[in-house]
C-alpha cells in the first residue's frame, strides 16, 4: 500500500471528531438529505446504539433534522429536498454531537417521543416511551376485554403515555389513574396530560405500587409497565440506556422484584371481571420459572416486542398465596 493510499485509510478509519461534524453540518450541507446522510455515517463510524424510537441510523438522523424543523414524521420526499437554514444546521450539529459522544438518546435532546401516534414531552426524568403495550392499546385492547373499561390503573406510569394513549382511545369515556413512585416523574406526566387536555381524565398519583390507593378501589383493567430488567442485562446495557432512570429499569436480580409486588395485590384493586396486563419483557422467562403452575397468557404481539402477558382477577385470586409468598420474600430483601 503507498503511503497515500494508506493515509486516506487512516482517515476512513478514524471516527470525525465533534469538531469536524460540527464544521460540516453547518458549512458544508445544506438539504435534509445532505445532512441525514452525513448524520449516517458519523452514528455509523461512532457506532452508536440505537432503540429509543428508532431502530437504524437513517431513522435516528431524520427524527432529529425533523425536530429542529419542527416537523412530525414522517418526511416526505419534498421534505428531504429542502434547505436547510443556518440556524437549524447550527442546531441540528449541536444534537448531533451530543448523540454521539455524550450517548444521550435522541429523545432527551429533542425533547418529544411518539407513542401510539401520539407525541409527549420526555427528558431524562422518565424512561422513553417505547413500551409494546402500544399494540393493545390501538386495539382496544381487544379480544382481552370486550367493552370500553369505564376505570384504568396504569402502574409505574412514568411519562403518562400509556394512561394519556389509554384515555384518548376510549374518547373520554374512561378514568385513568398514572401511578409513579417518583415524585419527577409525575411532573412530566402532569405536562403530558395538560398537553392533552386530559386532567379531568387522566390523574397523577404518587405512591409505591399500590401503598397509596385507597382500599377497596377497583379498577376494570390494570395496566403495568414496571421496571423488569435483571442485573446481567443491567450490567450489560450500551450507554444511551444508562442515561434513563435506574429506578426504570432494574428491578432485582432477576428483574421480578416489582412484577411479583404487583402479582401480589392487582386482584384486590380489580372488579370481579377485571383483567391485569403486565409487561416484563426480556425477564418473561424468569417469571414462567418462578411460578410455574400458573397459566401466563403471553400476548402474541404483531408490531415487535415480547414479555407481555395477560392475567385475569379469578387467576390472581386463585394464585394469591403463590404470589404474596414471592412478594414477601422481595420485601424481606429491601
Amino acid at each position: 500500500m503507498t503511503p497515500d493510499l494508506a493515509a486516506i485509510h487512516q482517515q476512513l478509519d478514524s471516527p470525525p471528531t465533534a469538531e469536524v461534524i460540527t464544521k460540516a453540518i453547518c458549512e458544508e450541507l445544506f438539504t435534509v438529505q445532505d445532512v441525514v446522510r452525513y448524520c449516517v455515517s458519523c452514528f455509523s463510524a461512532h457506532h452508536i446504539f440505537v432503540g429509543h424510537g428508532t431502530d437504524n441510523y437513517w431513522d435516528e438522523a431524520l427524527e432529529i433534522v425533523q425536530a429542529c424543523m419542527h416537523l412530525q414524521p414522517p418526511c416526505d420526499e419534498s421534505t428531504l429536498a429542502s434547505r436547510l437554514t443556518s440556524f437549524e444546521r447550527a442546531l441540528i450539529a449541536r444534537i448531533v454531537v451530543k448523540r454521539i459522544f455524550e450517548r444521550l438518546p435522541v429523545p432527551y435532546l429533542t425533547h418529544r417521543a411518539f407513542f401510539c401516534g401520539h407525541e409527549f414531552y420526555v427528558d431524562d426524568r422518565v424512561i422513553i416511551p417505547r413500551s409494546p403495550i402500544g399494540e393493545l392499546i390501538e386495539q382496544g385492547f381487544s379480544p382481552y376485554i370486550d367493552r370500553h373499561p369505564e376505570r384504568v390503573l396504569d402502574m409505574c406510569t412514568g411519562s403518562g403515555c400509556i394512561a394519556v394513549a389509554i384515555a384518548l382511545r376510549f374518547n373520554g369515556d374512561t378514568e385513568v389513574d398514572a401511578v409513579d413512585i417518583s415524585p419527577a416523574a409525575l411532573e412530566v406526566a402532569r405536562i403530558n396530560i395538560e398537553g392533552y387536555g386530559l386532567e379531568h381524565q387522566v390523574f397523577p398519583i404518587q405512591s409505591d405500587l399500590f401503598d397509596a390507593l385507597p382500599a377497596g378501589d377497583k379498577y376494570d383493567l390494570i395496566v403495568a409497565n414496571p421496571p423488569y430488567v435483571d442485573a446481567d442485562d443491567l450490567a450489560d446495557m450500551p450507554a444511551e440506556y444508562r442515561a434513563e432512570p435506574d429506578i426504570a429499569l432494574g428491578s432485582g436480580v432477576d428483574g421480578l422484584n416489582c412484577a411479583k409486588r404487583i402479582l401480589a395485590r392487582a386482584a384486590d384493586f380489580l372488579t370481579d371481571e377485571g383483567v391485569l396486563i403486565m409487561e416484563v419483557g426480556n425477564s418473561a422467562e424468569a417469571l414462567s420459572d418462578a411460578f410455574e403452575q400458573v397459566p401466563f397468557h403471553f400476548v402474541d404481539l404483531k408490531k415487535g416486542g415480547t414479555g407481555v402477558f395477560l392475567l385475569s382477577a379469578e387467576q390472581l385470586k386463585a394464585y394469591h398465596d403463590l404470589f404474596a409468598a414471592a412478594a414477601a420474600e422481595v420485601q424481606d430483601a429491601r
